[in-house]
């Protein structure tokens, strides 16, 4: 039962979560890309952020400490998406080299690659890891996504697609779901050969997925698509909850979002050169931060500002995100505006 008192405190709690956003700067930044970044991940447990970049090298930090653990090249094979496993120095990645299209999995503690799992004919454009067990999933420009063991290098089950697909577990890593084609599919991991138990409509929106996501609890997920569209639906209904519009992104390039850990917001890179922050609640605008011309922000550069948007990630259980772009940024909530905040109350 909710009384008035509760829902009081609860609009308290939501008004306190958006002045934190609101007051978010960058606290620290790493400069030293000589390339993009295109993926990055947070380890579940141990508070580390793996990063890959166009300069062909695979970073390891300490989040907590904002320190560079380590860097490893990958000359060779290029690296485009990475992924933690459950360990917190072993990673999965996609090669970016034009002609072979094999994930790898790499130690980072050693720099030795444990195994190569081939089966994709074309680029890998999305990467997704069961956080239960050791299957992954992945989805490539050849139209197919592949379902694979850690322990095994042959892939374990196959789906063709119609289309660019954007994949993802659940975070029970019960449920994935495939995006393509203006509908988000929904897969039993154990079942999926039986094929999808739900088909949910983005509203007509058939330019190519990008990016789909779960939140945390899983009642959420969005699905980002090369338009500019950031679509957010109820994951156990399909009901369609939110559409925000962010300038659109060129073809090579990802629309990134992220829901904050405990799924009330949603931040967004753009084409335009800004990131946006909006209320799952109210679907409103609460934030932006702009590149350089704003005073208000900490100088945050990045390369073909008009057209290529960040990668960008909420840390997990924390009031933190980070973007990436030819730097690494870790934002932060500025604590004298929170202090003054707080003052108030």
């Amino acid at each position: 039962m909710v009384g008035p008192q509760s829902e009081r405190e609860d609009k308290v709690s939501l008004e306190l979560t958006e002045e934190i956003i609101q007051s978010m700067e960058i606290g620290m930044v790493f400069k030293d890309y000589s390339g993009r970044i295109s993926s990055m991940d947070f380890h579940r447990t141990s508070g580390y952020l793996v990063t890959a970049s166009e300069d062909e090298s695979i970073r390891l930090y300490d989040v907590s400490s904002a320190t560079c653990l380590k860097t490893i090249n990958s000359k060779k094979y290029g690296v485009d998406l990475v992924c933690f496993t459950s360990h917190p120095t072993t990673v999965i990645y996609s090669s970016k080299n034009g002609w072979d299209e094999s994930l790898r999995l790499l130690s980072l503690h050693d720099n030795k690659y444990l195994r190569y799992f081939k089966g994709h004919h074309d680029r890998v454009v999305s990467l997704s890891l069961n956080s239960r067990n050791e299957s992954f999933i992945s989805g490539s420009l050849d139209r197919t996504v592949l379902l694979w063991d850690q322990r095994a290098e042959k892939c374990q089950g196959l789906l063709r697609v119609q289309g660019r697909p954007a994949i993802s577990y659940d975070d029970q890593g019960l449920v994935f779901a495939i995006a393509f084609g203006g509908y988000i599919r929904m897969f039993d991991a154990r079942m999926y050969e039986k094929g999808p138990f739900e088909i949910f409509s983005v509203g007509g929106d058939v330019s190519d997925a990008n990016v789909v996501k779960f939140s945390n609890d899983g009642r959420l997920m969005l699905l980002t698509t090369m338009d500019g569209h950031i679509h957010v639906l109820d994951s156990f209904r399909g009901t369609h909850l939110s559409t925000y519009n962010v300038k659109p992104v060129p073809s090579n390039c990802t629309l990134e979002a992220s829901f904050s850990p405990e799924g009330m917001f949603v931040i967004s890179g753009s084409g335009d050169g800004r990131a946006y922050a909006w209320s799952v609640r109210s679907g409103k605008e609460v934030a932006s931060w702009m590149m350089n011309s704003e005073p208000s922000v900490i100088n945050w550069n990045w390369m073909n500002t008009d057209t290529e948007p960040p990668v960008i990630k909420w840390a997990p259980g924390s009031l933190m995100f980070v973007t990436g772009s030819t730097e690494l940024s870790f934002w932060i909530p500025d604590l004298s505006k929170l202090a003054a905040y707080v003052g108030r109350k």
